[in-house]
């Protein structure tokens, strides 16, 4: 009995350790995904208020509809761009999370109570 309850204390103490692991690459991921989304938003910010100064000088409106749609294509690419580098990120947070438990399930003890009569 000893023994298996030590299997099963030290699978809980490497859970434990996996779990942790797991906790610091969640942190570190969250906080590359929360920069890069907070310097894309300051480029398109930056990108718009461009934009609509460049419109409230321009004298026609054909002017005004090219400047709209060339703003419109580099936005539209900017964001597929932005959208395939956060799908980048996120596939990578789930292997950073995944990576301290793979070889737990190896581990799994047998059960502590097996062996013993039931009462």
């Amino acid at each position: 009995m000893n023994i298996r309850l030590d299997n099963v204390q030290g699978f809980s103490k490497d859970g434990m350790d996996a779990a942790m692991k797991s906790f610091g690459a969640v942190s570190q991921s969250v906080q590359a995904i929360a920069a890069e989304t907070a310097d894309f938003s300051k480029k398109s910010f930056e990108q718009g208020a461009e934009v609509l100064e460049k419109l409230l000088a321009v004298k026609s409106v054909e002017k005004a509809v090219e400047l709209q749609s060339d703003y419109l294509k580099s936005s539209y690419e900017a964001f597929i761009a932005q959208s395939n580098r956060m799908s980048e990120l996120y596939a990578e947070l789930a292997k950073e999370i995944y990576k301290p438990f793979e070889g737990l399930a190896g581990k799994l003890p047998t059960s502590p109570f097996m062996g013993q009569a039931s009462r």
